[in-house]
């Protein structure tokens, strides 16, 4: 030590320097923490190089690099993945993202794509202008209509897809009529699970293929983290036209001759070896583990905190069907929707709690534009937000926002008009809910 300054010098001042970095810590020690960890790091430490070696070429599994997954991460795919009845999960940064490396693996430039036209806006957005741009082409069919998904099948398609129930105006998807048309065609069929969850609808008892969730939304609960989710139900055998599936059925460039089906078809992981090797390794959207820990924290309470959206939003529902200033409501669990069969086949346990409602219009753009305006504006407990999902209840009016993108026709196709308003019914007590939407519906009908 330096008398003067009493600090490390020479041979102490190099130690300092390495136990500052390593002291206290080996890597892989096991501890009995009743709760999952967050394993915040972004590497790992190989047993050997051979180790190493050997987990690159996807010859042992083990942790790699944290872009494409992280232990935390880990645990929330497997959970996941067994709450839909799935065989893998891949976890990754936002319901987008999800979606999107789902169909970036599945199709390819000069490929083909067929989804229902009742989608949420950004996911209208991501096929219909980015999926273009890199040469995949989709098609858009009323979810309704059997024969208008047969009809838009071509020699190039590689995927259906469609949400279980709509975002927002709460359709109930026919999943089994629309999995068995994909089947027929040889192709598996996408279903986005979002708003209805597991605990409502597990899509791949019902002939879906694979399920995607923005875990954001009612998976994480509480509008604090983002994630997004992929769960292959195993369903799909892509060994029966492998031409079809070179991605899968051919050998694998990057890591030498393994041929992913033949590795990894019987254990259920191909396509999410697909997913992380590829996918998510090279365009990045990765789940930090920080959110991974949080939408676990989620998972726990899903099924009791998603009982009481679902209550509380019917309440809502049926406050709204009977006020006179509300041209319609699209909530499924009213015996008045045209989903109302549907939702008593698909959703024995209740109906999702994010669904929509219009305001009477009176035929005036302007006069209808002002009167939503003053009914978001005059919420007071219902918080104007960009998202469902949340422990607290959100309104938003897609035309001007989730949806605003959409074209006049696309609008009609969606069942959504300049008057729609979107709820996303919370956690709070349903008679306050009502009561502040009763009070802005009263503003709205004052004029300004």
């Amino acid at each position: 030590m330096d008398a003067m300054t009493d600090t490390p010098s020479g041979a102490d001042a190099a130690r300092f320097a390495s136990l500052q970095v390593q002291a206290g810590y080996t890597p892989g020690t096991p501890q009995n923490a009743v709760a999952p960890p967050i394993y915040q790091t972004t590497a790992y430490e190989f047993a050997s190089l051979q180790d190493a070696a050997d987990i690159f070429a996807l010859r042992k599994a083990g942790n790699l690099y944290s872009r494409s997954a992280n232990p935390t991460q880990l645990i929330f795919e497997e959970r996941v993945a067994a709450l839909e009845g799935g065989r893998a999960a891949v976890a990754v940064a936002s319901g987008q993202a999800a979606v999107a490396i789902t169909l970036l693996a599945l199709a390819k430039a000069g490929e083909h794509l067929v989804a229902a036209r009742q989608l949420y806006g950004g996911t209208v957005d991501l096929l219909q202008d980015t999926f273009a741009d890199w040469g995949i082409e989709v098609d858009f069919v009323d979810q309704d209509d059997l024969d208008a998904w047969r009809a838009a099948i071509r020699p190039s398609t590689r995927a259906l897809f469609a949400e279980s129930v709509t975002n927002p105006t709460a359709q109930v998807l026919d999943v089994r009529a629309v999995a068995d048309v994909a089947h027929a065609a040889g192709v598996p069929f996408v279903v986005d699970n979002t708003v209805a969850t597991p605990y409502l609808q597990r899509p791949g008892e019902h002939g879906a293929d694979f399920v995607v969730h923005s875990a954001t939304k009612y998976l994480g609960g509480h509008g604090t983290s983002m994630g997004g989710v992929v769960v292959d139900i195993g369903s799909f055998d892509f060994g029966a036209e492998p031409a079809r599936w070179p991605q899968l059925t051919e050998p694998y460039a990057r890591v030498g001759d393994v041929v992913l089906w033949e590795r990894f078809g019987p254990s259920g992981q191909a396509f999410a070896a697909l997913l992380k090797t590829k996918y998510v390794h090279d365009l990045g959207p990765s789940l930090s583990p920080f959110n991974s820990f949080q939408l676990l924290q989620g998972l726990e309470t899903l099924d009791l905190r998603i009982a009481r959206h679902a209550a509380s939003a019917l309440a809502v529902a049926e406050f709204l069907a009977q006020h006179p200033s509300v041209r319609a409501v699209h909530h499924p669990g009213l015996a008045s929707s045209p989903w109302a069969d549907a939702a008593t086949r698909y959703l024995p346990r209740g109906v999702p709690a994010v669904f929509s409602f219009d305001l009477a219009p009176s035929g005036d753009a302007d006069v209808d534009r002002a009167r939503v305006h003053r009914f978001v504006d005059g919420l007071q407990l219902v918080k104007l937000v960009a998202n469902i999902g949340d422990a607290r209840s959100l309104v938003a009016h897609p035309a001007s926002m989730t949806h605003s993108h959409l074209t006049d026709e696309q609008f009609a196709e969606a069942g959504i008009s300049k008057t729609t308003v979107r709820l996303s019914i919370g956690l709070e007590d349903p008679t306050d809910l009502i009561a502040d939407i009763a009070q802005a519906l009263a503003a709205s009908d004052t004029d300004a």
